[in-house]
């Protein structure tokens, strides 16, 4: 082969030979592409900037004067790069040189404002776009030029904001501030609001928004600043929401007004929307709002000065708020579905689907049987106000299935009774009275818990739960003391009242008090003072704890529920909880360990903090010696870091999405403690919420040959379940308990998720999150944490004779309901359309925000992730959320 062949072989060969051609083909080519009208363009163009350079100073101007006319004509609707930017690129350098030369202040303003719009063609770190535009003409509104050129201005004055902020010294950013005040009424103006928020974000000057935002634009700018929250750090967070609070409140949306002051969790300001609120409708809405998040407002102690009382108009308010038409709307929606008749434990465990295996060996432990049938019919059967065992509604078991249990099995079958009669507090109480004045002290402590069980959620102006339980707080029996102060936490959660503190604080501060005792009102007092960060609670807790130091007592499981009660203080209180963790800093062993991971995860639970979660992933990677003396609580604190991950992510999609990925990493790399809490956190990140690839894990998890993964994946399928009726986990439950069918422990633990997943025979959701999931309950989540907290040492709690803190999820639970009333409050039957929430955020117009819907007359259920809206506009709703109890009114234009 001859050296030039070989040469033209090679890719040096190639590039030398052919670039040259391809270089002048395509300059034939833009030459052959330029019409005569662009031809005279460009010729056009680069006589003006061979003036620039012209010694005559008053060709200057004019030139200058010209490009930017050509530009602005090119500019103002930009589809594809304009020919005055195209043609004038080469020359851009000579513009710049241009600039600098110019000593006319006016004539130096012009060509700056042509180099920057050349700027936008060039990609450079040193922000000319934006340099140039701030020594331009600026005479003129920046839109001018087009909003392509905005956008760029707008992304380098970001930059540059952030760039002069983060110097030092910092440097002055009042121009910046002044171009921004420019830009943010254009985009607004032009449907870029998306636009107008990042940069007001960018700036940290959310306070300019509120005057650019009108009545056509304010839920388009809201439902984005809204959907930003999960994602930015705190207090930009809280920032976001009070910017959305002073918009609702500027064109008087009161019902998402207090939607922001409840997700802000700040008690002032939410009575601040309420009273603020004229409307004696819309004000009716708000208070069936507080009644849901179980946020107590006292009106007659709190009506503002110079507002005259209507005391009928008070009377109802305070009944909506104190929920006391939940019962009767509950069993109004149960007729609807036809579901009132009772259920009996066979009816849900289906024995005659299984296999005739185990027939010979059902009747092996009848007490741990009865005990797991007690907890089934409670929670089928939970606010029906009837039943075939503990009441007998047929007239044959009543009163006698109490006395069928052992011990602890006769005191949650007598508080069964409370959950059988959830929310109706006149008829429950009359039912459970009885019960008090027995001869044994299980049934009565029973009834202790059962009064405080019937009342959660309601909170009835008498406050016959108060009046009740008063008297055993320091009672000398500890089991009576145990279960009034765990009644009291129930039946008192989330209202914050000083006098069930005074009552509770001396069984704190008693030294007779049992670890069992402590623990109890430990908790009590944190769900009553929920996210209240109370200064004498806390006080009285961490004393007990350093009390304790020395002692066996805090190595109990109860001692954990005194954790637990000083984190629920602080639930999502954030930084607030910086002193109490510092202090707990300070308490030794494993106990400190664990007091820590759950005040911190408790402050930040549901914020999605991404740090926070790194921390508690970094305490998970830890490996501590198995051998060591002391081994298996050493690493105890791990398990909670598990259950916080879940605490944080929760609430958020994309966050519970990553935690989920998390948990099967720990579940493959983890030791033993954190593979036995991985089901607890995943039944608290998906609560009422069955989704098919937690399902799966959960259901390899339950045949696990460590035996409490086993019972952690089987309680965890029932409360991920809970409520739902979903058939896949029921068939799921009915084979583990053919195959546990020898082992006592395990079957009851099915029993009880079975008793879970059909809880309210379908119609109760245990979601601590409501409101289109945009609202977590403080509540509710003290509820289940009590729970899962149980869970984590399943072995020593719920499988012992602490069964009965599975009674905490009457915290949780809520009828999945939504009802519509007229504006005299009497029940209205109208058409709503329910189907799958779709996201609209961002989108033009106004977008369809359910899909694959469905249309019912109400009262209807709404399950997981379903969103409802009227069918017809024959009533116009008084809250935008359709959720729970709302008032409907009708529309005057409406014709039929």
């Amino acid at each position: 082969m001859s050296d030039t062949a070989k040469m033209d072989t090679t890719p040096d060969g190639v590039d030398k030979a052919k670039e040259p051609k391809k270089e002048e083909k395509k300059n034939k080519e833009e030459e052959v592409e330029l019409s005569e009208e662009d031809q005279a363009l460009k010729d056009d163009l680069e006589m003006m900037v061979a003036r620039l350079e012209d010694p005559d100073a008053s060709l200057h101007k004019p030139a200058l004067e010209s490009l930017r006319t050509h530009i602005r004509a090119a500019t103002s609707s930009m589809t594809s790069v304009p020919k005055p930017l195209r043609f004038l690129r080469p020359h851009y350098d000579a513009i710049q040189k241009a600039y600098e030369r110019f000593e006319d202040p006016e004539t130096k303003a012009f060509a700056s404002d042509v180099a920057s719009l050349l700027a936008m063609t060039y990609e450079n770190d040193d922000r000319h776009c934006l340099k140039y535009c701030l020594t331009g003409t600026r005479n003129e509104a920046i839109g001018s030029w087009g909003s392509e050129y905005v956008r760029h201005v707008q992304a380098e004055l970001a930059e540059e904001h952030k760039l002069r902020t983060d110097a030092e010294p910092p440097q002055p950013i009042d121009d910046l501030i002044k171009l921004a005040e420019e830009i943010v009424p254009f985009t607004m103006a032009h449907n870029a609001e998306a636009d107008a928020c990042d940069l007001l974000m960018e700036i940290d000057r959310m306070d300019m928004l509120e005057a650019h935002v009108d009545s056509k634009a304010y839920e388009r700018v809201c439902l984005y600043l809204l959907s930003c929250v999960p994602y930015v750090p705190e207090p930009d967070d809280a920032n976001l929401l009070r910017t959305c609070l002073s918009i609702f409140r500027k064109f008087e949306q009161w019902p998402q007004s207090l939607l922001m002051a409840l997700k802000l969790n700040e008690p002032e300001l939410v009575r601040k929307v309420f009273f603020d609120c004229k409307d004696k409708q819309v004000k009716r809405q708000l208070a069936f709002m507080l009644g849901r998040q179980q946020v107590m407002i006292d009106l007659n102690e709190e009506m503002p000065d110079g507002e005259e009382e209507d005391e009928e108009e008070t009377e109802i308010l305070m009944s909506l708020i104190a929920n006391t038409r939940l019962n009767k709307s509950f069993e109004a929606l149960a007729r609807e579905l036809d579901i009132m008749e009772a259920k009996t434990p066979d009816d849900i465990y289906k024995t005659h689907l299984e296999s005739s295996q185990r027939s010979s060996t059902v009747h092996i432990d009848s007490a741990r049987a009865n005990l797991a049938s007690t907890f089934v019919n409670a929670f089928v059967n939970a606010g029906f106000s009837q039943d075939k065992l503990v009441m007998g509604s047929d007239g044959q078991m009543g009163g006698k299935w109490i006395y069928k249990n052992k011990d602890h099995g006769m005191l949650s079958a007598a508080a069964s009774l409370g959950m059988l009669l959830l929310w109706n507090v006149e008829g429950g109480l009359n039912e459970i009275e009885k019960y008090m004045y027995v001869s044994s002290d299980f049934i009565k402590a029973g009834a202790l818990l059962a009064i405080g069980v019937v009342n959660s959620g309601v909170h009835d102006e008498c406050d016959p739960a108060f009046a009740l339980l008063s008297e055993y707080p320091m009672h000398d029996n500890m089991m009576f003391r145990s279960m009034a102060n765990m009644g009291l936490g129930l039946a008192k959660a989330g209202s914050a009242n000083e006098d069930v503190k005074e009552l509770l604080l001396p069984a704190l501060e008693d030294p007779q008090s049992t670890i069992e005792v402590l623990g109890a009102t430990a908790l009590a007092l944190g769900q009553i003072f929920v996210g209240t960060c109370d200064g004498d609670i806390t006080e009285a807790i961490v004393s007990v704890i350093m009390s304790k130091l020395e002692s066996e007592d805090l190595k109990s499981t109860h001692a954990r529920f005194l954790a637990l009660g000083l984190g629920l203080l602080y639930l999502n209180k954030q930084q607030q909880a910086e002193v109490t963790l510092a202090t707990l800093a300070t308490v030794p062993g494993t106990f400190g360990k664990i007091a820590a991971v759950l005040v911190e995860t408790c402050a930040y639970a549901g914020t999605g903090n991404v740090l926070k979660v790194q921390n508690l992933l970094h305490a998970c990677s830890e490996h501590i010696d198995t051998d060591a003396e002391g081994a298996e609580t050493d690493n105890a604190h791990q398990a909670f870091a598990v259950l916080g991950i879940a605490m944080v992510a929760m609430g958020e999609d994309i966050g519970a999405d990553m935690a989920l990925r998390t948990m099967r990493h720990l579940l493959q790399y983890g030791e033993p403690v954190i593979r036995r809490a991985v089901p607890v956190a995943m039944a608290l990140l998906c609560a009422s919420n069955p989704l098919l690839n937690v399902l799966d894990i959960l259901s390899k998890l339950s045949h696990d040959p460590d035996a409490e993964v086993a019972y952690s994946s089987i309680f965890a399928m029932g409360l991920v379940g809970a409520g739902t009726n979903h058939a896949r986990i029921a068939g799921m439950l009915r084979h583990l308990a053919q195959y546990y069918h020898k082992d006592p422990n395990a079957l009851f633990v099915v029993r009880i998720a079975q008793g879970l997943l059909h809880t309210g025979k379908g119609s109760i959701t245990m979601s601590p999150f409501h409101t289109d999931r945009s609202l977590m309950s403080p509540v509710a989540v003290s509820g289940l944490l009590a729970v899962l907290v149980s869970v984590l040492d399943i072995q020593n709690v719920l499988l012992k004779s602490s069964h009965f803190m599975l009674y905490h999820l009457s915290l949780a639970m809520w009828p999945r309901i939504l009802c519509t009333f007229d504006e005299s409050l009497e029940s209205v039957v109208t058409s709503v359309r329910v189907g799958q929430a779709v996201d609209v955020v961002g989108q033009a117009g106004k977008p369809k925000t359910i899909t694959g819907f469905v249309t019912n007359t109400t009262p209807v259920l709404l399950g997981h992730g379903e969103r409802a809206q009227l069918a017809t506009e024959e009533y116009l709703p008084l809250t935008p959320l359709l959720e729970g109890f709302v008032i409907i009114k009708k529309n005057p234009e409406w014709e039929a």
